[in-house]
């Protein structure tokens, strides 16, 4: 089995990726940012003397404190939160194409944000519905596939798959009948722009949150991702032990999904991704390791593709979903090509 000593560098190199990725937002943009202007945004304190002017380093510090960090930070845990929910989600469908919104909680939480965008009321009502909304989505599609207690993958899917098909239908007629004024903010949402993060903190707990409570249970994880019968022989309760996953990824998704939109293909590839480089280094699909890295993974290519998409096109903005899309699909068709011939 690979040492303890080699999963912690794993862990440590993901780590400087997170740093590195983050300094890579924070100085991207219009506005140019040194050093030195990182360093008192972060931490605080004034450089007098080593710039032009004391107000071109002031606009750099407020911008880098007031606009960048929040989305920064708000990208990374939205991306670590669908990653982890990919992860898990794979383990309990057992399925490699499994990601966080095919059991239909991001249409719920969809339909919940454009009718309170249709409604006109307050971002944070929209945020409060959009929530709700993937909450009311998953009680649906846990209540239904549950039936007669007779609760099996294959039922839990196509509830799932029904369920996401209603929200869409729902969805397009939103969109139909919405006001022109109201319409771009509302394909914004639904493509994901990470630009309307204002409040990251409640993300970034979750994502943390989450990694406590599935860590402890990576050797069930372990057990279940290679099947029932396996698991339950070895003294897993696996009934209790998809509740808690479908939950923990419900929970993830939500969150991640009111914070930023529906970003696509971060919870499907990052989880293969991550798996085959670990598979590189002798440590297969362990949970243990799995989790924590596919979390951090996901973050750090988020918040890159969240830096290309305010950037690439400026002062214009993309919706980064789109370009997650433009990045996953040929990720993904790497990635069956690589199943192939392996």
């Amino acid at each position: 089995m690979p040492s303890r000593r080699r999963a912690l560098t794993v862990l440590a190199l993901l780590l400087a990726l997170v740093g590195v990725s983050f300094v890579v937002a924070l100085a991207a943009g219009s506005i140019p940012v040194t050093t030195h202007d990182l360093l008192a945004a972060l931490f605080g304190g004034t450089f007098d003397g080593n710039f032009n002017s004391a107000g071109e380093t002031s606009l750099a510090v407020e911008v880098i404190r007031g606009l960048r960090l929040p989305r920064a930070l708000g990208a990374f845990a939205c991306g670590g939160l669908l990653a982890l929910a990919g992860a898990l989600m794979q383990v309990l469908l057992r399925n490699p194409l499994a990601d966080p919104y095919v059991l239909g909680i991001s249409g719920g939480a969809a339909v919940g944000a454009l009718l309170a965008m249709l409604a006109g009321l307050a971002l944070w009502f929209v945020d409060l519905a959009a929530f709700a909304g993937a909450f009311a989505a998953m009680l649906i599609v846990f209540g239904l596939a549950h039936g007669d207690s007779s609760w099996t993958r294959t039922r839990l899917l196509l509830t799932g798959v029904i369920v996401a098909a209603g929200c869409g239908a729902a969805v397009a007629l939103m969109l139909s009948i919405a006001p022109e004024a109201q319409l771009r903010g509302m394909l914004f949402w639904l493509m994901g722009d990470a630009g309307q993060i204002s409040e990251p903190r409640p993300a970034l707990v979750v994502l943390a949150t989450g990694l406590a409570l599935a860590l402890p249970f990576a050797r069930e994880l372990n057990l279940l991702a290679r099947g029932d019968v396996l698991a339950q022989t070895l003294g897993v309760s696996v009934n209790h032990v998809k509740r808690g996953v479908y939950f923990l990824a419900a929970l993830t998704t939500a969150t991640a999904v009111t914070t930023a939109g529906s970003i696509g293909f971060i919870g499907l590839i990052v989880p293969h991704l991550t798996r085959l480089g670990l598979m590189k280094l002798g440590w297969g699909n362990d949970q243990r390791l799995l989790l924590p890295a596919a979390a951090l993974v996901g973050g750090s290519l988020l918040l890159l593709a969240d830096t290309l998409a305010r950037t690439v096109v400026a002062p214009q903005q993309l919706p980064v979903g789109v370009l997650t899309a433009l990045i996953g699909v040929p990720v993904f068709l790497f990635l069956l090509g690589h199943d192939k011939h392996a």
